[in-house]
Formats: C-alpha cells, sequence, structure tokens
C-alpha cells in the first residue's frame, strides 16, 4: 500500500538555512552599520528634512492629529537601552559588594550605562550576593549536622 503514495521532493528546508553561529559572515553586521533602504531614503531626503518638518508642525497646529502625533513622537526618539559593556569586579563574598557597586555607580556617572542599566546591575548584584550568602547558610549548616569542629 505504501508503494502508491508518492514520495514528496527533497526541498531545501525554511528558516535558517546554516547551522547557528556558521552563517555566510560567522562575524555579524558590524556595530552602527545602517541599513541599505535607510541610507537611500536618508539621500533622497537631504536637504529636504527642514521644509517637510515645517510642514508637518504647520498641520499640527492646524488640528490635524495625525501630524499632531507624528510631531510630538518624532521630538524624543523613544529610549532604547542598548547593552554596553564595562569592567565589573568578580562577587565571590559580601566583601566584594562594594568595589562591585562601585564599578556600577562609575560606568553610570560616566554615562558608559545609563541609570535604568545601572539599577538592574545593582539588583543582579543583589542576587548574587543572596546566592553567596544562601551556599554559605546550607554549609554552615551541614558543617552543624555532621559535626565539623571547624565551623
Amino acid at each position: 500500500m505504501s508503494d502508491l503514495i508518492p514520495q514528496k521532493p527533497q526541498y531545501r528546508p525554511r528558516g535558517r538555512p546554516w547551522p547557528k553561529g556558521q552563517s555566510g559572515n560567522p562575524a555579524g553586521r558590524r556595530r552602527g552599520s545602517r541599513n541599505k533602504a535607510t541610507m537611500m531614503a536618508a539621500l533622497y531626503l537631504d536637504g529636504e528634512a527642514e521644509g517637510l518638518v515645517r510642514k508637518a508642525v504647520e498641520m499640527a497646529y492646524a488640528g490635524d492629529a495625525l501630524a499632531l502625533r507624528l510631531c510630538l513622537e518624532r521630538t524624543l526618539a523613544p529610549r532604547r537601552d542598548r547593552p554596553e559593556p564595562f569592567r565589573l569586579p568578580p562577587v565571590e563574598s559580601a566583601a566584594d559588594l562594594a568595589p562591585a557597586m562601585a564599578a556600577v555607580m562609575t560606568a553610570a556617572a560616566r554615562g558608559v550605562i545609563t541609570t535604568g542599566q545601572a539599577a538592574e546591575m545593582a539588583s543582579v548584584v543583589a542576587t548574587r550576593l543572596r546566592a553567596i550568602e544562601a551556599a554559605e547558610f546550607d554549609r554552615h549548616l551541614t558543617a552543624l549536622e555532621y559535626g565539623d569542629p571547624t565551623h
């Protein structure tokens, strides 16, 4: 009976044609590189931006709700946090908390990371410290249960 069912031809798999991390460009796109369509649009609008913005503002003042929304949305771009690397000392004990938090504060003060990222990093450091304290508590409890005189 299976001889009557035609076999499907094998096609190239859809989705990811290469194994993860092994594309045609393993290094990936360079940081800060722009999309070709974005660059073409910038060339097309070169010299026209000021006039278009003026027209949008005039339409917004005239009561066009869509133009008003466009002007307000473009006044401040949406804030997007990008990961920025900075050196964080290892946190292996409670004594390491102060240098780690100092590194986070210094990075935020220098503008390397945003205050939101600094708050997230402080939370990560605090979580790491709680994990260290829990492991230390477990070690002490185990030592007490088994009568280890060194603890």
